[in-house]
């Protein structure tokens, strides 16, 4: 299981996708949208966790489990 983070650069202003406790990020994209996608494979693929989406300025402002990708009843997620 991998838990992700996904917040903006302040230095280059992109969005970046991070595992908890790496040193760096997994990959640098343009939109929110586009690095919290890629935050939630990363996740799906390592056996599922936590994708924790950042407002630009730091706080948590949203959090979505991600299930394994062979999980035959997966939780439902009700705001997503």
């Amino acid at each position: 299981m991998a838990n992700y983070h996904v917040t903006k650069d302040k230095e280059t202003g992109d969005w970046k996708a991070k595992r908890e406790g790496a040193d760096r990020a997994a990959g640098h994209y343009d939109t929110q949208a586009e690095a919290e996608k890629a935050a939630k494979e990363f996740s799906k693929n390592s056996g599922g966790g936590e994708v924790k989406i950042h407002r630009p300025d730091g706080p948590i402002r949203d959090s979505d489990t991600v299930a394994p990708g062979h999980d035959p009843n997966p939780p439902k997620d009700a705001r997503h």
